[in-house]
């Protein structure tokens, strides 16, 4: 586990999926969801069903690391190998370093050349103040708007 300040960052337990879903659902709906279609919107909420979250879990597909303030869950990055899957963070406690310290901790465990990540729209300047660019320009699918992004490193492992 790693504190910093008043946040602690640690890797998820089953017995914090549930309340971390509720939290990306919410920022999902609050700050993701006003640009997405009907379509998008449901697509994605599928993709939070706990059951399939945590088989990706139990079966070493998905790694999650969450961020805690005062034991509630406030920020979270679920990652497959070198791709991000989700990175969200509360809206009151978004630009405090929350989303960087979750990615430095994901390459410190993948320890990739590479990261890539599919960005919805709020979030692509986010990305871009953490080193990503563009790849490819924004798609949709199943109502899912992002776009592709990628950052490297200068070496496997080099998280700065």
């Amino acid at each position: 586990m790693i504190t910093e300040n008043q946040y602690s960052y640690k890797e998820i337990t089953q017995d914090r999926l549930y309340e971390t879903l509720i939290m990306v659902r919410d920022v999902f709906m609050e700050f993701e969801a006003p640009e997405y279609s009907e379509e998008g919107i449901e697509e994605f909420l599928r993709f939070l069903e706990p059951d399939e979250i945590t088989d990706k879990l139990i079966n070493n597909i998905l790694r999650i690391w969450i961020c805690d303030f005062k034991d509630n869950v406030v920020g979270m990055i679920a990652a497959c190998d070198n791709h991000i899957n989700l990175l969200f963070v509360d809206g009151k406690h978004h630009r405090r370093g929350i989303a960087k310290q979750l990615l430095k901790i994901m390459i410190d465990y993948f320890k990739p050349g590479e990261i890539t990540v599919n960005s919805s729209p709020y979030a692509v300047e986010a990305y871009r103040r953490m080193g990503f660019i563009e790849i490819d320009t924004e798609q949709i699918v199943s109502g899912i708007r992002y776009t592709p992004m990628k950052r490297y490193f200068a070496s496997p492992g080099a998280g700065e």
